[in-house]
């Protein structure tokens, strides 16, 4: 195959994650191929060109995505001058719709194909979508098996190549080395706190989750505390709530599969990191809080009951959801101690995280969403 390019736009944290490994198992097969567009860290670690970075498109909810739409709306125009300009053989999305459907209709006028990889939650909410995506999308790549059916009664050509997490989720250490590296007692029971990977979650979620540590230990004094650093936040955004806290608490960079592993409990922003600690089957309390517009809007758009995405593969609420002013510390601590005082809800909860695991299906994700994109290439001849 002659040297191709690829514009590859992943705007979310989780969207790179996946989009990096995609990259690399693309990159196992065809060394050759060049990519550029928007991504985040471990993008450009797989020798991609960054255009923009993702931390600069990444928002959580509706209101807060109007702060940065003007320069959503300048990065849209540069990708649209650079596919111009590079003429890259095949364009690949990941996730981030709103933004990723308007630069898959310029493609489409330039004839340039699109393949979508991780698709929008059509399922979830505003299934009108999926007109547009037939239009405008060759081939759509889905990490859930329902999703399938949904696309093809569109005309949408969809395939299931099962969930990439499965092959990310890994652990480094063993759980001894890991309480001993992050400097935790293995004889303590551990609980690990996600406040989630956007400045905007960390603002809101991490009050009420520092608050909620000081009744848990209260009561249950041989509770310890550890929170993982999501990529781009550091330790000195966090201190300035942490130092005003009497409980101790961990905090770590990186590490946050081994953090969840050895985790008896997680109290965690929702979103992708919810199937991970799933694949780890680590029983969790949800959060999920915006402001209130945004919490409308989503209200009367939103068609699933539930906002987990653990929730919306199982069918059926595994994990308790507290959203807006049910994120205080009071709330919080009363979910966490309904699982840790009961034994046998707590083993239940692992049984149904096993079960959400074995739906994402088989390992190798990346591998296969690589051949069906090097299959498109060859196909179209591009």
């Amino acid at each position: 195959m002659r040297s191709k390019k690829i514009m590859l736009v992943a705007g979310e944290v989780s969207g790179d994650l996946h989009g990096a490994h995609l990259v690399e198992a693309i990159q196992k097969i065809e060394p050759k191929i060049e990519f550029f567009g928007v991504g985040g860290d471990d993008l450009e670690k797989r020798g991609m060109k960054l255009l923009h970075h993702a931390r600069s498109l990444s928002v959580v909810g509706i209101s807060e995505a109007f702060r940065k739409l003007r320069i959503a709306l300048k990065t849209l125009r540069e990708l649209k001058k650079a596919m111009e300009r590079e003429r890259p053989d095949l364009v690949i999305l990941i996730d981030y719709p709103e933004f990723n459907l308007r630069l898959a209709r310029f493609a489409r006028q330039k004839r340039i194909p699109v393949l979508y990889y991780i698709s929008p939650q059509i399922w979830a909410w505003r299934p009108g979508r999926v007109k547009t995506i037939a239009k405008r999308v060759r081939k759509m790549v889905v990490l859930f098996p329902f999703e399938v059916p949904l696309y093809q009664a569109a005309g949408v050509d969809a395939e299931w190549v099962g969930h990439p997490l499965l092959d990310i989720v890994k652990p480094l250490l063993s759980k001894e080395e890991a309480f001993q590296k992050f400097g935790l007692d293995p004889k303590r029971r551990t609980i690990a706190l996600l406040p989630g990977s956007r400045m905007e979650e960390v603002t809101r979620l991490l009050p009420p989750l520092l608050d909620s540590t000081v009744l848990l230990q209260r009561e249950m004094p041989e509770l310890q505390f550890i929170i993982p650093l999501a990529p781009g936040i550091s330790e000195a955004t966090l201190s300035p709530w942490i130092k005003n806290i009497p409980t101790s608490i961990k905090v770590i960079k990186g590490f946050s599969y081994d953090v969840m592993n050895l985790s008896e409990l997680i109290i965690m922003a929702s979103g992708t990191a919810t199937l991970e600690a799933a694949i780890l089957k680590k029983p969790m309390v949800i959060l999920y809080k915006v402001s209130a517009l945004s919490f409308w809007v989503a209200r009367a758009l939103i068609r699933v009951k539930h906002i987990g995405l653990v929730n919306l593969v199982a069918g059926k609420e595994i994990a308790r959801e507290l959203l807006q002013e049910n994120v205080n510390p009071k709330r919080i601590a009363d979910e966490v101690f309904g699982l840790l005082k009961n034994p046998v809800l707590y083993g239940k909860t692992v049984e149904a995280m096993a079960e959400v695991r074995r739906n994402l299906g088989e390992p190798g994700a990346a591998n296969r969403a690589a051949r069906i994109v090097l299959s498109l290439l060859q196909e179209n001849k591009v």
